[in-house]
């Protein structure tokens, strides 16, 4: 008979899910910048020029509109 183990560990991975993919953008501008009303529905912060953040990649098409964007990985 089974002790529960890989019932309760098969249910916590399921819990958690795949992880979302992300694209990395980088900021060419000359200050600073915050992209707000995304798909995802995710606001991002580029603090400062060259700045890099990943982004969810369901917000990659919007983001990459945007000309001090550019997708880096």
């Amino acid at each position: 008979m089974c002790c529960g183990r890989s019932r309760i560990a098969g249910g916590a991975r399921a819990a958690a899910g795949p992880r979302p993919a992300q694209v990395t953008f980088q900021y060419t501008g000359t200050t600073g910048l915050t992209v707000t009303q995304t798909p995802s529905g995710t606001a991002y912060r580029f603090d400062y020029p060259g700045a890099r953040l990943l982004v969810d990649a369901r917000d990659r098409a919007a983001l990459a509109r945007i000309p001090v964007l550019r997708i880096v990985g």
